[in-house]
């Protein structure tokens, strides 16, 4: 299967943006004084597990994404360098 030049672009992007949201949401969520993800012993809550296991699952998405993606650009880059010899 073959990707355009901008799907390929956007699949890495989109794991670049996955993997940089989901960082910066756990940075927060294990710094949460809120009270959802600690309870007051300081123990994860159930709050906390569900996301850090969503965020989990987005890395790897993200980085099966990404990883397509940037197979698909550096494929139209060996291409073009082909056609240039």
């Amino acid at each position: 299967m073959k990707l355009s030049r901008p799907v390929s672009w956007f699949l890495l992007v989109f794991g670049v943006w996955s993997w940089f949201i989901w960082v910066t949401f756990i940075k927060n969520l294990w710094q949460d004084g809120s009270g959802l993800a600690f309870d007051d012993a300081g123990d994860p809550t159930a709050y906390f597990w569900v996301h850090l296991t969503l965020a989990i699952v987005s890395f790897l998405l993200g980085t099966a994404i990404g990883v397509i993606g940037f197979r698909g650009v550096r494929a139209f880059r060996e291409h073009n360098k082909d056609q240039e010899d």
